[in-house]
């Protein structure tokens, strides 16, 4: 059996494991002033503002901290 070549190239991934690790560590710091907690939303927006990130969506910070086994509550 022959594989058959793929029509398009592999995606890169957004985040490389300097973010991942930034991300993580924002998640388990103090939530900003105003806020009880950290949720996925704002950690998205956080890490696009200390440019961990160039773009980055509320479901793949989920999809990184649901990896890791880390819980925001």
């Amino acid at each position: 059996l022959i594989r058959k070549k793929r029509e398009t190239p592999a995606r890169a991934p957004k985040l490389d494991g300097k973010a991942e690790a930034q991300i993580i560590a924002l998640a388990c710091s103090e939530p900003p002033e105003g806020y009880s907690r950290w949720t996925v939303r704002l950690l998205a927006s956080k890490s696009v503002e200390l440019h961990f990130a160039d773009d980055i969506s509320h479901m793949l910070v989920q999809r990184l901290l649901k990896k890791r086994n880390i819980s925001l509550t």
